[in-house]
């Protein structure tokens, strides 16, 4: 396969995945500042920090607004991490790589840029920000539904795959850190009712809270959560999962064992460093430090699989 076809199918998936998580840390947000009776203005700014564009906004914004933070999230032109630009760009590299599709990924694609280009042309109220979230989700629901059920599981399939659990992991690290490094006003509220709220947030921001009350039989503690956002196999959005799977996607480019590419390795060590892991020794490690040395070993691998796969040529 041509590195460029291979760049197309893993940043379309990772800009699709890159949306419905921006969309996700709105909700974060949103969620936990009905949870504080003062100033929104701490939740908003770290959700803007978690989502990697603090300076950006800082050049047009003097305060950390509801409304200014879900607009500049959602739909800022300006901010290549808001949802419009992410649909926008998976969009676009969907076409580069267009003959590489089924035509109905290509079809749910374009339907969800037709359908958010519609919902986000306004600003976005207040009252209305919950089901514009979910529409949100639902779109790039419908694109992997399409990926899943008409691709070949050959060279494309794996590409588009590793680009969605890059993203995705990166994305529940940052969740993770928002929750225990910048929204915590202070460590006296660890293990307060205030803690078991945001960390229930969290489970909530990532779909995750039947599937967690179905295991835990709805007993919420800070640790049982991390646990099972962190190490829980099973768990589609959890880090080890994403880890797991795009090990799994790189190990089908790379059979050959006696060949395998550095960014196999790198997975491969990422791999075996969770699964050596235990929650307690995370936490004795210091949550915002494990999950701050997890982004980078991610980002790391990111740039290694362009390298190993020629995406610029």
């Amino acid at each position: 396969m041509l590195g460029k076809t291979a760049s197309g199918l893993f940043w379309m998936f990772r800009h699709l995945e890159r949306s419905e998580n921006t969309a996700r840390l709105v909700e974060a947000g949103f969620r936990m500042s009905l949870t504080r009776t003062s100033s929104n203005a701490t939740e908003w700014a770290s959700i803007v920090t978690t989502a990697g564009c603090s300076q950006a906004y800082c050049e047009q914004y003097e305060s950390y607004e509801t409304e200014q933070v879900t607009d500049f999230l959602l739909r800022d032109s300006g901010n290549p991490s808001s949802v419009m630009s992410s649909i926008e760009a998976a969009r676009n590299n969907a076409r580069m790589v267009r003959t590489a599709l089924t035509r109905e990924v290509w079809e749910a694609m374009n339907g969800a840029w037709l359908v958010l280009k519609q919902v986000l042309e306004n600003p976005v109220p207040a009252a209305a920000l919950p089901n514009v979230l979910a529409s949100i989700r639902q779109q790039g629901a419908l694109v992997r539904a399409a990926l899943h059920g008409t691709m070949l599981r050959n060279d494309i399939f794996r590409f588009a795959r590793l680009g969605s659990f890059i993203e995705r992991a990166d994305n529940m690290a940052r969740i993770l850190d928002v929750k225990y490094y910048v929204l915590l006003p202070s460590t006296s509220y660890v293990g307060s009712s205030l803690d078991n709220v945001q960390w229930e947030t969290i489970l909530r921001s990532a779909s995750a809270e039947r599937a967690f009350n179905w295991i835990h039989g709805g007993e919420t503690t800070p640790r049982d959560i991390a646990d099972f956002l962190i190490l829980d196999r099973q768990m589609p959005r959890s880090l080890i999962y994403c880890v797991e799977k795009f090990t799994h996607n790189l190990r089908a480019l790379c059979p050959d064992a006696e060949a395998s590419k550095p960014s196999q390795v790198m997975a491969e060590t990422m791999m075996t460093r969770l699964r050596g892991q235990t929650i307690e020794q995370v936490f004795q490690t210091g949550l915002h430090e494990f999950l701050v040395d997890f982004r980078e070993s991610n980002d790391a691998l990111a740039a290694q699989i362009e390298i190993d796969f020629r995406f610029y040529e």
